[in-house]
């Protein structure tokens, strides 16, 4: 198996093909890159800027670049000497245009005689035979159809007409009635659909990859990939939402000539994969928060918990109530279809109701810890579940009782359906509730929340760090680590600089209560998120600030909400957002709070770069990232960018120029380059892991370790709580042991062997890459 040192993270869109990937390759093979890494370049929904909503699996998207420009890619990678890693999606398919999609297409025209039926999860005999689509704007709407081209019509939306259903003159709603759909209004998804989706999302359906023809079809374009040589290793996006994912997974592996597979597994705090998981690891965002983690300082959470309580009218968060009762909130909310699915699969003999039984479902899977149970391995986390649930809803022991069994038979044969199908939905709610809501309104420390983190954990110690390190050299080698991605709530750099409100504590309460006082928001947990945000970001133009207030106040969903904005609220956000720009004294107070972040943010940014880039586990840069990024949450983070002042930069670099200060962006890039190189062209100093110990006033300060397997390969050092530095006086006389003569791939400087001082090794930057080597 072909394996990669390191990864370069690529949205291919329309905008940017995979032509454009192609041409951009000597510049990430310049930079250090490995492999390329493709985003889903599948057929997708036109105009989608992510890919993730494939049309059709039988080819290449032409507006991506088509089979041509994978070709060209992949070409250009070899050339220079680099493998290709490429994402993709099995859990679902893009149906919001239903022309586009013919596998959909047929399923709508020829209903369960299609050939197409075996690939969807519909249930068919709730929906009276038809499957329900939630497209229009009320029900009454079906007034509005018309049949025109041999298809019925709803404004701009087409569906396909059942061969004998329509005769000239017929009245569109009866043709309608004739189809093997339905057309509901929209509202009616969260309680009548009957069909899988992605999360709450109705354009994306499930498809089966557990059928094995389904599988192979769905398949065989990638399938091609490996047998011409154009692709080496795979990303696999949910798989949680698989009937099987460890059966899929070995397929997989199977098909590709055992290639490289990493998971897109959400895994918590002390959860790890499933042993049958046929793959290399995750994408990385259990090690983002073990980075995040390390640079924040936690003499900072008291006064950080107390100013919460204080925005919450004196109430504490209990993060733990809080997750239930929003989870709760999306299983009797926007997936209560799903719930209402599961419980229409409770046996009828057991005694409970459909909704009696919706309800138990939905309080144990709001119990769940994890996102996913992976039956049988997962017995102890249901029956755990199954505990709690009964604890907080005495009054649901006997259905609880009854359920639990039926959920413990679980594997993907069609006995075991309900089981089989609860493990489905787990992850949905998971997702949802915590990743979608509760992470917008837990709000103490915006580093804190993002994928893979259990924001309840404020930060780790260097110790503790050290542990996770060495747990992850042994077994999880080569599992991706990353800090950014297309899905990450706040940019790498964005929560370096927020970070450091862990050190600033009083005086970000003293900020926040005149941003309050100045352009007030009646959502003070809200406003805590919004100001943190704008200060991570800043600067920010306007367009981009209005856009994540507006999808955070409403994913929250406290003050108002996708459904039914309260547009009172909202018209107090936006203005709260204009008094960036157009308040002299709240953008006074803002510049004033970027300016005492920024140095210390910039520190803590190229920490946790150098620290990821040569941590255990295989990097991966998200595009655009080896300069300052700081972006929000998605689409802000899929906004388009120029390679061209990076590749001059970059030049600039390698002719001997150097950041005349580590506030300048070139900085991260030349941290970057430098480690990407390193570990890409000396595989041998990466090849082992141990603590660095310092010794003297400041050495808690200090992250540092050796890469080497017993002896002395790369050694990480990077400042950690940079202001608490400042306010001890520096390093003074903090000092490591160096067992041989060390270069710093950053600075060309040269030191030890013997006792030196880290103030010495940190004159020029707040990291260092030492290698053996005077």
């Amino acid at each position: 198996m072909r394996t990669p040192v390191s990864t370069y993270r690529l949205q291919i869109r329309s905008g940017f093909t995979l032509q454009d990937a192609a041409e951009t390759v000597p510049y990430l093979k310049s930079l250090g890159v490995d492999w390329i890494y493709l985003s889903p370049i599948l057929t997708a929904e036109k105009g989608s800027d992510h890919g993730y909503d494939v049309t059709d699996t039988s080819a290449v998207d032409p507006d991506r670049g088509g089979a041509g420009g994978l070709i060209a890619a992949s070409r250009a990678a070899r050339e220079a000497g680099m493998g290709v890693l490429v994402d993709i999606v099995p859990n679902h398919v893009g149906v919001a245009t239903p022309a586009q999609n013919p596998w959909w297409w047929s399923l709508l025209k020829e209903g369960q005689q299609s050939r197409y039926a075996p690939a969807f999860d519909v249930d068919w005999d709730f929906g009276g035979g038809r499957i329900r689509i939630p497209v229009l704007g009320e029900d009454s709407d079906l007034d509005a159809l018309e049949v025109r081209d041999g298809e019925l019509r709803y404004y701009d939306h087409r569906f396909p007409l059942a061969e004998g259903s329509h005769a000239e003159g017929d009245n569109p709603r009866e043709v309608h009635d004739r189809q093997h759909y339905e057309l509901i209004g929209w509202r009616r998804a969260d309680n009548e659909l009957n069909y899988r989706r992605f999360f709450a999302v109705s354009s994306l359906a499930g498809i089966r990859v557990e059928v094995p023809e389904v599988f192979d079809e769905a398949h065989e374009e990638i399938v091609r990939w490996f047998r011409e040589g154009l692709v080496d290793g795979l990303r696999i996006d949910h798989p949680d939402g698989l009937a099987d994912p460890a059966g899929y997974l070995r397929r997989l592996r199977d098909v590709t000539g055992g290639s490289y597979l990493l998971v897109e597994k959400i895994l918590e705090p002390g959860e790890v994969l499933p042993a049958g998981f046929e793959c290399e690891g995750t994408t990385g965002y259990d090690a983002l928060a073990d980075v995040d983690r390390v640079f924040i300082d936690p003499a900072g959470q008291g006064a950080l918990d107390a100013l919460d309580t204080e925005l919450r009218g004196g109430h504490a968060a209990d993060y733990e109530a809080m997750i239930h009762g929003t989870k709760r909130r999306i299983t009797d909310g926007i997936l209560h279809s799903e719930m209402l699915r599961l419980a229409r699969l409770v046996p009828a003999d057991a005694g409970l109701t459909v909704e009696a039984a919706a309800d138990a479902l939905s309080e144990i899977i709001a119990a769940f810890p994890v996102y996913r149970s992976y039956l049988p391995e997962g017995a102890d986390v249901l029956k755990e579940s199954c505990e709690l649930a009964v604890r907080r809803r005495p009054d649901l022991e006997g259905a609880v009782g009854v359920l639990l069994p039926l959920l413990l038979d679980a594997g993907p044969e069609a006995g075991a359906e309900l089981g089989c199908r609860f493990q489905q939905t787990s992850g949905m709610v998971m997702a949802k509730g915590v990743e979608d809501t509760a992470f917008f309104r837990y709000t103490r420390l915006g580093t804190l929340t993002e994928v893979g983190a259990d924001p309840t954990e404020f930060a780790v110690t260097p110790e503790e760090f050290h542990n996770r390190m060495a747990r992850r050299q042994a077994e999880l080698p080569l599992s991706m680590t990353t800090l950014s991605t297309h899905d990450t709530k706040r940019s790498e750099d964005t929560r370096a600089r927020i970070s450091v409100l862990a050190e600033l504590a009083p005086e970000w309460k003293a900020s926040l209560a005149r941003l309050q006082e100045l352009a007030p928001l009646p959502d003070g947990p809200l406003a805590n998120l919004l100001w943190q945000a704008i200060a991570g970001a800043w600067p920010a133009d306007r367009d981009r600030l209005q856009s994540y207030a507006r999808k955070a106040a409403r994913e929250a969903g406290n003050s108002t909400n996708w459904t039914d904005p309260d547009t009172d609220f909202e018209e107090k956000l936006s203005a709260a957002v204009d008094a960036a720009f157009d308040n002299a004294g709240v953008r006074a107070e803002l510049e004033a709070l970027v300016a005492l972040l920024e140095p210390f943010g910039a520190a803590n940014s190229l920490g946790a770069k150098v620290v990821q880039l040569t941590m255990p586990g295989v990097p991966d840069v998200y595009q655009g990232t080896e300069f300052w990024d700081r972006s929000l949450t998605d689409p802000d983070n899929r906004r388009p960018f120029s390679f061209d002042a990076r590749k001059r930069a970059l030049a600039a670099l390698d002719a001997g120029e150097r950041p005349a200060s580590f506030l300048d962006e070139t900085a991260k890039l030349l941290v970057t380059s430098r480690a990407l190189r390193l570990r890409r062209d000396r595989p041998e100093l990466f090849a082992g892991y141990a603590p660095v110990t310092a010794t003297g006033a400041a050495a808690e300060h200090l992250l540092a370790f050796n890469r080497g397997a017993g002896t002395v390969g790369a050694l990480t050092l990077a400042t950690r709580l940079p202001r608490g530095l400042g306010h001890k006086g520096g390093w003074q006389d903090t000092a490591i042991s160096l067992a041989a003569a060390m270069t710093d791939e950053l600075t060309g400087r040269s030191f030890g062997p013997g006792q030196v001082n880290v103030g010495q090794i940190l004159a020029s930057y707040p990291v260092a890459l030492l290698v053996p080597g005077a």
